[in-house]
């Protein structure tokens, strides 16, 4: 399993492995182990729209459910992952080009359109079908160590329930 096999499966069927929008914090911990709260939840446990985090992977919580899944990728550098998610894991590089990731979609024929609400810029924006999985890509910062300044990267890729 690579970090690619992770993207495209998420872009394709809007489930990494078990965890999946709608699903109850409950069982996700169970899953992943605890997340790291963000501190508004730390303060206030039943606030809802913060994030839980296992390294790079996020879980949006309202109600006690998942509401959004989230990978966050930062060109140049590396991700972890959690093993549910990218088995025997220690670190990933998380340079992900726009048009691999694109060409990896057409491989499997999953179909994909331009966002035009997250295009604008210096940012490029996709949505898979039926999947409803977003893509964001971004020229790299000016503290991202990669080689194509000029292309675009995949910086998140995320899913939320209607």
């Amino acid at each position: 399993m690579t970090l690619m096999n992770v993207l495209i499966d998420f872009a394709r069927t809007g489930r990494i492995g078990p965890l999946h929008c709608g699903m109850p914090l409950t069982e996700a911990e169970d899953l992943l182990g605890p997340g790291r709260p963000h501190p508004a939840i730390r303060m206030r446990p039943d606030i809802d729209g913060y994030p839980y985090a296992w390294n790079g992977l996020e879980l949006v919580v309202t109600q006690r459910a998942v509401s959004e899944i989230w990978i966050r990728l930062r060109p140049g550098s590396t991700t972890r992952l959690p093993p549910l998610v990218l088995p025997d894991s220690e670190s990933y590089s998380s340079t992900v080009l726009r048009e691999d990731l694109i060409a990896s979609l057409d491989a499997i024929d999953c179909r994909h359109d331009v966002n035009d609400r997250l295009t604008f810029g210096e940012q490029s924006s996709i949505l898979t079908h039926p999947a409803n999985v977003c893509a964001v890509f971004f020229t790299p910062g000016r503290d991202d160590h990669v080689s194509h300044r000029e292309r675009h990267y995949l910086g998140v890729i995320h899913k939320h329930t209607a």
